[in-house]
C-alpha cells in the first residue's frame, strides 16, 4: 500500500539483484505469511505468480521480512514411537505466568500434523555450528534424524538435540488458523539453556552467526 513502483516493476530502492538475498525454498515454508490472495506456497511446488503486480508485491514482501534476522530452531516431538521435526523461524516468547511460547508452521506441514497428534513438542534452539542441520530439517526427507544424536526430554519424552543453545519443551496448549499458517501456542513444561554458547541466525537469505 502507498508503494512506489518503477517502470520495470521493481519497488522505489530496491537492487535489480534484490532476489539474491530471498531465502531458500525450504526455509520461506517456515516463515509466517500475510500473502496477497493471488499467490501462495506450496510445499514441494514451483512457485509461480501470476501478473506483473503480483510479483512486484510477492518480491517486496519476501525482500522486507528477508532484514528481519531471526534465530533458527528445530521443533520436535514423536509420532508413533518415530521421531520428527521441523526447522521453524517463527518461534517467539508469548507468556510469563502462565509460561507460554508459539510457533507458526504451514498448514501443509506432516510434521505439524504429528506435533497436533501427539500433543507435545520441544523447541531446540540451533547453535551457530547447526545449519546443516538446520537444512537436513527443513526439507521434506523422510529421515531426518539419520545420523543425528539426541535423547527424549524428560518432560513430554520429545527430541532433545545435542549441542543446542536451549531448549523449550512443551504441550499443545492451543491452536488457531492464521491464513495459511496455524499458530500453535505452548505450555512450558521444562526448559533449559545448552551447552552452545552462540545461536545460530538468518538473516537476508543466509545463515549467520
Amino acid at each position: 500500500m502507498g508503494e512506489t513502483v518503477r517502470v520495470n516493476n521493481l519497488p522505489e530502492g530496491m537492487a535489480d539483484d534484490a532476489h539474491a538475498s530471498w531465502p531458500p525454498r525450504e526455509l520461506i515454508d517456515s516463515f509466517p505469511g500475510n500473502f496477497p490472495h493471488d499467490f501462495e506456497w506450496r510445499p514441494g511446488e514451483t512457485i509461480e505468480v501470476d501478473g506483473e503486480e503480483a510479483q512486484t508485491r510477492a518480491r517486496l514482501f519476501r525482500d522486507v521480512l528477508g532484514r528481519y534476522a531471526s534465530g533458527v530452531t528445530v521443533v520436535t516431538t514423536m509420532a508413533g514411537g518415530q521421531p520428527t521435526g521441523m526447522t521453524c523461524q517463527s518461534f517467539t516468547s508469548v507468556s510469563l505466568d502462565p509460561p507460554l511460547v508459539a510457533f507458526l508452521p504451514t498448514g501443509q506441514s506432516r510434521a505439524f500434523a504429528a506435533i497436533r497428534r501427539a500433543g507435545t513438542f520441544c523447541v531446540n534452539f540451533l547453535s551457530d555450528g547447526q545449519a546443516d542441520l538446520s537444512n537436513q530439517f527443513a526439507s521434506s526427507r523422510d529421515d531426518k534424524f539419520d545420523g543425528v544424536e539426541w535423547t527424549a526430554t524428560a518432560g513430554t519424552g520429545s527430541p532433545l538435540l545435542a549441542r543446542i543453545v536451549g531448549h523449550v519443551d512443551c504441550t499443545v496448549h492451543a491452536v488457531h488458523e492464521a491464513g495459511d499458517h496455524f499458530l500453535v501456542i505452548g505450555k512450558v513444561v521444562d526448559l533449559a539453556v545448552g551447552d552452545a554458547d552462540d545461536p545460530l541466525l538468518y538473516y537476508r537469505g543466509a545463515y549467520r552467526t
